[in-house]
């Protein structure tokens, strides 16, 4: 069986964590407007005024 210690660091580990999880956010954000994007840009027109959107509407998406 193994067994494993876990002890909390501070200071240059948070420091590297924090920038890190900052631009991984930025990336989850953006790929998911990304993703809204592409899916709204291949509904008809008729199907975007359905839902209240014109197709600049899609595009302005940022």
């Amino acid at each position: 069986m193994a067994a494993f210690e876990h002890t909390s660091t501070s200071g240059s580990a948070d420091r590297i964590g924090q920038p890190v999880f900052a631009i991984v956010a930025r990336f989850v954000d953006w790929n998911e407007k990304r993703r809204t994007r592409n899916a709204l840009a291949m509904l008809s027109d008729r199907e975007l005024d359905d839902i209240g959107l014109s197709r600049s509407d899609v595009y302005a998406i940022r």
